[in-house]
């Protein structure tokens, strides 16, 4: 595993607020502050024994606000992007024998204000959004309008995800709020029924009791809208089997002082967290699945440790400033990696075939982290709802495709793109990470070895993650702590 931040204009110095993997062609999109939606060509530096590399391969211009997510669809021939302003565009593949293009496909309208997260149905149908203007909108992408609304929520919806058998979709809001939805489709029409999302579960608050006292005390689970961050993006495992939901604040008991947690949510009961993963020094503003299972190592005593899975499913848990990876097989995380951004990072992504993953931030810089190949272990299929997930399969496409250049043509429609800086609404930027909070955090993950840029001038930074191996007493690690009912 190696890896570090990759020091270009990746955004013309701008903040880098959002990035995701194509699913075929492992093609990296990008956006920002610079309202652009640029296409990066990845470069294994294996061979080499160096960092992994990116070449610039087209933009997408059409937005005239920062741009917040970004998503693929799942078949690849469909992108998604949400920004400012509630601008929500479907750009479509148009491939030919030489290169792709995309082109504006079409202009989703209703939401009044900044659109902040975004996620795509399982068949690529329909599409959740999450906005400052406190509502979440369920679009029939087909269509282009909206097919349900909802707007329970009382403050910004900040994280938005779509259950990969289609039962559930969740809201995260500022509101200290997650919301699990059911779908209850309404009677049949000529069409067949109607998809109809109701509010199943609202998680807001734990009870503890007060001492000796029979008498419980509620505390809340999340952060309230202070938390430093636009975002709040949570995550439905591969195989829909938990929900991962970030911004977590647990207290252990009603005086205890609260710890930054990330929860997790099994299938079986939503209605309150399974586990919490505690012991970040800063909240948890991400959480993000690989998209590739793989084989138990049988590390664990029981077989598939604490999740009582059949395989292991690897997932990534970003802070403001640091990112710890996870599988469902270990206590403890497989690796931690901190002191890559001077600010804070604002989304996670994994590529098709688990070979890379790249993080965004605020500073205006990506990192990307390239494992070798069966690091994380020999991938296998699990099923969900259609077909197998194959990692194999899914590497061997990309391995066909990784040639392809994409170019970026304009709509017959696009509208000119002008200048809003004068105009544009002032966010407060999260402060920046400091050397001494850097410090700290090496201080408290010494499983991480990570060359430091000087504050005069930035160098490429090249950061070596290894295994755990702690020196540090076990009170210090970082392990699941089950929630009592």
């Amino acid at each position: 595993m190696k890896g570090g931040t990759i020091q270009i204009s990746w955004h013309d110095g701008k903040p880098v607020l959002t990035l995701d993997f194509h699913p075929i062609s492992g093609l990296l999109a990008t956006a920002g502050a610079d309202y652009d939606i640029k296409l990066w060509l990845l470069n294994s530096g294996q061979s080499e024994k160096k960092l992994p590399s990116v070449s610039y391969q087209s933009s997408l211009t059409y937005h005239g606000c920062a741009v917040n997510t970004i998503r693929f669809s799942r078949s690849g021939e469909l992108l998604a992007s949400g920004a400012d302003g509630g601008e929500l565009i479907i750009w479509k593949l148009h491939p030919s024998e030489t290169n792709q293009s995309w082109k504006v496909h079409k202009s989703l309208s209703f939401h009044r204000k900044d659109v902040l997260d975004l996620q795509w149905s399982p068949d690529d149908a329909f599409l959740i959004s999450g906005s400052v203007d406190n509502s979440c909108i369920i679009w029939d992408v087909n269509k282009g309008c909206v097919h349900q609304m909802l707007d329970a929520h009382c403050h910004y919806v900040q994280g938005v995800a779509w259950d990969p058998l289609s039962k559930y979709v969740a809201s995260l809001s500022s509101d200290r709020t997650c919301r699990i939805y059911l779908n209850k489709p309404q009677a049949k029409s000529k069409s067949g029924e109607k998809m109809n999302y109701v509010c199943q579960h609202v998680i807001t608050k734990a009870d503890h009791q007060r001492g000796d006292d029979t008498k419980t005390v509620k505390t809340h689970l999340f952060h309230d809208e202070t938390l430093p961050s636009f975002f709040r993006r949570l995550s439905w495992s591969p195989d829909g089997s938990f929900l991962l939901i970030p911004s977590g604040s647990f207290k252990l008991s009603p005086t205890s002082e609260a710890v930054n947690a990330t929860y997790v949510f099994s299938r079986k009961d939503l209605s309150r967290p399974a586990l919490q993963l505690p012991g970040a020094n800063k909240p948890v503003v991400v959480v993000r699945f690989c998209p590739v299972a793989f084989k138990l190592r049988g590390s664990s005593s029981e077989e598939g440790g604490f999740f009582k899975l059949p395989y292991r499913i690897v997932f990534a848990i970003a802070t403001l400033n640091s990112v710890y990876i996870y599988d469902t097989e270990c206590v403890a995380p497989i690796a931690v990696l901190a002191g890559l951004h001077y600010a804070a990072i604002t989304d996670v992504t994994w590529s098709p075939t688990a070979s890379y993953l790249a993080l965004s931030s605020q500073d205006g810089y990506c990192t990307l982290v390239e494992f070798e190949d069966n690091e994380l272990g020999e991938p296998v299929s699990i099923s969900v709802g259609k077909k197998p997930v194959d990692g194999e399969e899914r590497k061997h496409v990309l391995e066909k495709t990784d040639e392809l250049m994409s170019e970026a043509i304009p709509d017959e429609i696009s509208k000119p793109v002008e200048s809003k800086q004068d105009h544009e609404k002032e966010k407060p930027l999260p402060s920046k990470v400091t050397s001494e909070e850097e410090n700290q955090v090496m201080q408290r993950t010494d499983e991480v070895m990570t060359e430091r840029r000087p504050d005069g001038e930035k160098q490429s930074s090249q950061s070596k993650v290894d295994t755990p191996v702690s020196n540090k007493p076990a009170r210090k690690r970082i392990t699941p702590m089950a929630i009592d009912p």
